[in-house]
């Protein structure tokens, strides 16, 4: 292991008149002869508080250096070792922002949290806040504002991390952000105009890591804020992290990889080769089409199961708080004991007059809608409804999902049984039933053991960022490795997902253990 900051004990001899070394060029002497001639770069910001606490400290103590890719960097001084190092791991969300807090001395976590997207306020959507950007408000660009809310957002969870140690965010000496595309480019104030519009290319794929002053934001002045290299407009840091923390490519046999977000993105391979494309099916899946849709959360309801003889519902709420919403996972969970009690039929349509949907189909403005949690039982006295709108979005989005998977495979000609594992991952694969996935056609049909949950993947490569040089030596050669396919322009996707809007697909032969139901 070595940390992206790292501590260094350093004795040296106090300057005398036989010795009249500089104080700053005596410690970085003794600091080139500890990194076997490796003479670190000291920012002129850091010139004097370097030295006058290397001087107030007798000339003995730790020293701070970077280690940026180009070389350490003499960043701070300390006359005792403190008891933390702090680097800041960040999932940079669309809708959330999620952090970890670690101590760069042992790698340990010592705290996490999450905060809401404050760029909520401009758009709940990407393209919506791209479309905000170059507009004007009060004499600020909309790339300003939305700028200035991710800063904020971060600074919350830097001040909440920080203050449950009894500790300062201006300590924080390294921020490894880990994210979309888009959000990258509102993190560093760049322009995303042309990330819609083809053929969709970013302003930069891999910024060069550098300073938290040059950003303004509040950490340690010197701090080095790291971010994830993305492939395309639709392929982010965030798939970068993904493939350190499953260790796609360190794998012997082939895999797959599964992130949803804001978008489906997939990426296949092994040791030797990768093939990545991504595509807009993720906001049905967590939660951002239906109706009662929410984020994993408190009072979400993350799984839930139909009796198929009486329809008899019951369901489990994240934290066993009362019901609110329903998260993607428990969506999918609906919707399939929907389909295998027959209460939907394979085009994912209201079949009211079944005996299992006796007195949970009720007629709204927009069409039928199954109850899911009566109002009695609900936080807040509203029902929670699960709408035929809303099983329309879900039948889009999982068709999306298998046509992706299909799609990618098919360009390497390597078929879903030959595939070692399948990784999931987001609060997606955390919370998702694999099972019932197969029975909508959302995921293949394969054993379960083949499917992997890696929780927030985004989250934990960018801690590995901070705690592992390998990682760090690592993460440009996954980047140059990724052959990326461009679904937007892709017939064969748009002809595989015509067939897919079916429960479980038009060719029922492709999911062998799911029923399929003859309409009478």
């Amino acid at each position: 292991m070595q940390s992206l900051v790292e501590l260094y004990k350093v004795k040296a001899n106090p300057p005398s008149l036989a010795d009249n070394t500089g104080d700053l060029d005596r410690l970085r002497k003794v600091i080139t002869g500890i990194l076997k001639g490796k003479s670190p770069v000291v920012p002129y910001s850091r010139i004097a508080p370097v030295a006058e606490a290397f001087r107030q400290s007798g000339f003995n103590g730790y020293a701070a250096v970077i280690h940026y890719p180009n070389g350490p960097r003499l960043v701070d001084f300390y006359a005792e070792a403190p008891q933390f190092l702090l680097g800041m791991a960040l999932d940079l969300g669309t809708t959330h922002l999620e952090a970890s807090l670690v101590n760069l001395l042992d790698g340990k976590v010592l705290a996490r949290a999450a905060e809401e997207n404050a760029q909520l306020e401009f758009g709940t959507d990407i393209l919506a806040r791209i479309h905000f950007a170059p507009t004007k408000v009060n004499d600020k660009s909309g790339l300003d504002l939305l700028h200035e809310k991710v800063v904020d957002s971060i600074h919350k969870l830097a001040a909440d991390l920080t203050g449950r140690i009894n500790q300062q965010a201006n300590e924080i000496v390294a921020l490894a952000v880990s994210g979309n595309t888009t959000m990258a480019h509102f993190f560093l104030k760049q322009n995303p105009h042309h990330l819609c519009r083809e053929p969709y290319i970013p302003v930069v794929n891999a910024p060069d890591p550098f300073a938290a002053a040059e950003l303004g934001l509040n950490l340690h002045p010197a701090a080095i804020i790291w971010v994830m290299p993305s492939i395309g407009s639709y392929f982010g840091g965030d798939l970068i992290s993904g493939i350190l923390a499953s260790g796609l490519d360190q794998q012997e046999k082939t895999c797959m990889l599964i992130d949803v977000g804001t978008n489906a993105e997939v990426v296949v391979g092994n040791r030797d080769w990768l093939i990545a494309c991504a595509g807009a099916a993720g906001p049905a899946l967590e939660g951002g089409v239906a109706r009662m849709g929410m984020r994993a959360g408190v009072g979400a309801i993350e799984h839930c199961s139909i009796d198929p003889e009486t329809g008899k519902l019951d369901y489990q709420t994240i934290g066993n708080e009362p019901a609110k919403g329903i998260c993607g996972s428990g969506v999918i969970d609906l919707v399939a004991g929907l389909y295998l009690a027959r209460i939907i039929d394979i085009r994912g349509k209201f079949r009211p007059d079944q005996p299992q949907a006796a007195g949970r189909i009720i007629e709204q403005a927009d069409g039928l809608a199954y109850v899911v949690v009566p109002a009695e039982e609900a936080r807040g006295d509203t029902p929670i409804l699960l709408s035929q709108v809303d099983i329309d979005a879900l039948m889009r989005s999982k068709a999306a999902m298998y046509s992706i998977l299909t799609t990618i495979t098919n360009q390497v000609g390597v078929e879903f049984r030959d595939l070692h594992h399948i990784y999931v991952s987001g609060a997606f694969g955390k919370h998702i039933s694999p099972r019932q996935a197969i029975v909508l056609g959302m995921l293949p049909d394969l054993p379960l053991e083949i499917y992997r949950s890696l929780g927030n993947s985004s989250l934990t490569g960018a801690q590995m960022i901070l705690t592992d040089g390998e990682t760090r030596d690592r993460y440009l050669e996954v980047a140059a490795k990724i052959t990326y396919v461009e679904l937007n322009v892709n017939q064969e996707f748009m002809i595989r997902f015509s067939g897919s809007r079916f429960i479980p697909h038009t060719d029922h032969t492709l999911f062998p253990s799911v029923p399929f139901y003859v309409e009478s």
